[in-house]
């Protein structure tokens, strides 16, 4: 088993030596081993926690929810049989279901982002190409960015 220090972790991960340190302190990952120096030393399993934490918080989960889905996971690679495993796997179906919902929002959310961010590169090039003083053509959305809703303004996108 291979080790690593917390530094090579947060560049496998993408996650700040900070946050590392946070879900530490918070008990969702603890360091398999110390050096000498006393350094945090992490195995694969630590680094495959971390990978789960970092999927879960862009979808809001709180650090309970984290906590409780590690819990799951720890006790079904444990072998958990029975009763138990039926259990952990009705638990680890509700947080896919959580999850599930979750991204289906953020592709929401980002689809309307991505509306923005066209409407004022769109706002950006008209103003570009016209001489100072001239008014654009075309309705806005009250912000002074061009409006990619359909005619009758009901907010279904109908972009280029």
């Amino acid at each position: 088993m291979s080790l690593l220090q917390i530094g090579e972790v947060a560049e496998r991960v993408g996650l700040s030596l900070r946050s590392i340190r946070y879900y530490e302190e918070m008990r969702l990952v603890v360091p398999a081993d110390r050096s000498a120096g006393g350094f945090r030393l992490y195995a694969d399993a630590d680094v495959d926690r971390l990978l789960l934490i970092k999927r879960m918080k862009p979808l809001g989960f709180p650090l309970e929810a984290m906590r409780d889905l590690l819990e799951v996971v720890d006790a079904l690679d444990a072998g958990a049989a029975g009763a138990q495993r039926a259990a952990l796997l009705e638990r680890l179906a509700a947080v896919h279901a959580q999850a599930t919902e979750r991204a289906e929002k953020a592709r929401r959310e980002l689809g309307m982002a991505e509306e923005f961010a066209t409407g004022l590169g769109d706002r950006l090039e008209a103003l570009s190409d016209a001489p100072a003083g001239v008014p654009i053509d075309g309705p806005t959305d009250g912000a002074g960015v061009p409006d990619h809703t359909t005619e009758s303004g009901s907010g279904s996108s109908t972009l280029p």
